[in-house]
């Protein structure tokens, strides 16, 4: 079994950062494209950030130059460094993993998601 653990979300104020972790565990044979995924109340979830193992990333545009998102292959563990936040930015925040496990056929995982929040 693979799970994907997210953590690191809360309230900040405007302009503040938050560190996202997402932590995949388990049966792993090997990770490739992992990714941050943002739902906003009454919104359908859209994709924030992308990172592949290599390490080539790409965003979305309304985060450009806010967000970073990072990877360690080692821990098996994604972030999504994230500055300026704006009011907009308020979502529950979903990692996803495409992953091969030892036993289990490629497939992609979500984690259960964490909550920020952008407010004075």
């Amino acid at each position: 079994q693979v799970q994907l653990v997210e953590s690191g979300g809360g309230l900040v104020q405007p302009g503040g950062s938050l560190r996202l972790s997402c932590a995949a565990s388990g049966s792993i044979f090997h990770i490739y494209v992992m990714a941050w995924y943002r739902q906003a109340p009454g919104k359908q979830r859209e994709l924030v950030a992308t990172i592949t193992n290599g390490g080539s990333t790409n965003y979305q545009d309304s985060v450009k130059a806010r967000f970073t998102i990072s990877r360690d292959n080692a821990k098996n563990t994604a972030y999504l460094q994230m500055n300026s936040l704006k009011p907009k930015d308020i979502a529950v925040y979903y990692c996803y993993a495409d992953i091969t496990g030892w036993d289990l056929p490629r497939r992609g995982y979500w984690g259960q998601g964490t909550q920020v929040t952008v407010s004075s």
